[in-house]
This record gives C-alpha cells, structure tokens and sequence, in this order.
C-alpha cells in the first residue's frame, strides 16, 4: 500500500502553519518526520489522520484520491501524544476492547504481567506510554500513526518498540514523529524534514545539518 499526503495548506488565525507539503509511505517501510519543537509536526500527522482539517490537502491511496477522513474508513490508527487510555479501566478491559493478544504482550513485558487487572491510573506515564504505544501497532489496520512513542520510556523500553515496530511495517504503513531523533532515525527508513512549513525528503543524514535541523559534527 502507498499512502500519499500532498499540497497540504493550513492556516491558524490568518497564520499560515503548512504549505506546499508533500508526504509518501509505503508498507514495508517506516517513514519519520522530524523537525523543531512548535513546527507543525502533530499537525500533519493529524491532518493526514483526520482529526484536522487544512485549508486544503489532497490525499491518496494506491493513487486514488481519498475522499473522507482517514479514520472513518477504519484502515488507520493514530497513537496521539497524550494519554488516550482512561485511568480507570484495566488493562485486561483494553487488551480485549482493542483485541490485542495480553500473553503475546507479556511475553515482550514480563514486567507488565501484574498489572493485567490493575487500572491505569496505577502505571507511570513511562508505562502507560508503553501500553498504549503496543496496542496502536498490534490493533488491525494498515496505516499507523505514531506521535513521540517514545518520550518518557527507559532505553531497553526503547530498544523494544523499535523491534515491534520493524516487525509491523512488514504488513503496514508506519508514519512516525518524535523529538528523539537519534531513536527516530534508527528506526526509519524514510526521513521527511519539516521546516519553515513544508517538508523536505532526506536522502543524506548530513542534509538534517545542512538544513540547521542538527547542529554541525552532531552526526
């Protein structure tokens, strides 16, 4: 599958955030989009979802124009930067609301096993993040959106999402975003830079200096 964002404009207050935007993921591949604090990143991701509406965007699948919001097709899954999952549910509840298998979990978090009947509000924000992060990537759908999964995780956490993510984009399309870039460019394999409101196609790491994204012998 080939998903496709394209000519993205939008505005806040007459104030224009994205322009000119281009973005292609393919199954089979990860694909990130880095950038600075403040400059739009959880827009697009939100955009290409549905959650936001620009000013104007075209989107595609297989080259065939989408004609409503990604998310009433049911096809994709958005993990958001904050915490989705209400605090007073059991992780037993949201295993099988959301049909994700808990022994497969546990297999990868033997940590997390007694937690199955516990509620969320028992879990740190890195657990929780952890939780949901797994459940957006094992949930049945063919596109994936990812915003920061990894923020507030410990590095073995890490290093274990990174392989659950490799093991997914075999069949999905993984669209990935977080301030962690060295997490982020291990990761990925195709890196969209968005600065001064539109994207940028990598095609060198050295390009994330040239464009000020990094900062010169950071690489």
């Amino acid at each position: 599958m080939k998903f496709e964002l394209d000519n993205v404009e939008l505005y806040f207050k007459n104030k224009r955030i994205l322009q000119g935007i281009y973005l292609k993921a393919e199954t089979g591949y990860v694909t990130a989009v880095l950038g600075r604090n403040g400059c739009g990143k959880s827009s697009l991701l939100n955009i290409a979802f549905g959650n936001l509406k620009p000013k104007y965007m075209l989107a595609r699948i297989d080259n065939k124009p989408l004609l409503k919001p990604l998310y009433t097709t049911k096809r994709a899954v958005y993990l958001p930067q904050y915490h989705f999952i209400p605090s007073d549910v059991t992780l037993a509840f949201v295993f099988k609301l959301y049909v994700v298998d808990w022994v497969v979990f546990i297999e990868n978090f033997k940590a997390f096993a007694k937690y199955k009947k516990s509620n969320f509000k028992v879990l740190s924000g890195g657990e929780r993040r952890i939780i949901e992060t797994y459940i957006i990537l094992k949930t049945k759908s063919e596109i994936v959106f990812l915003d920061e999964p990894f923020s507030h995780l410990s590095p073995l956490h890490i290093d274990t999402i990174k392989q659950l993510i490799k093991t997914e984009k075999k069949e999905k399309v993984i669209i990935i975003s977080d301030h962690m870039y060295q997490h982020i460019i291990d990761a990925s394999d195709c890196i969209y830079l968005l600065n001064n409101g539109t994207t940028k196609k990598i095609n060198q790491l050295s390009e994330l200096e040239d464009y000020k994204y990094l900062n010169e012998g950071t690489l």
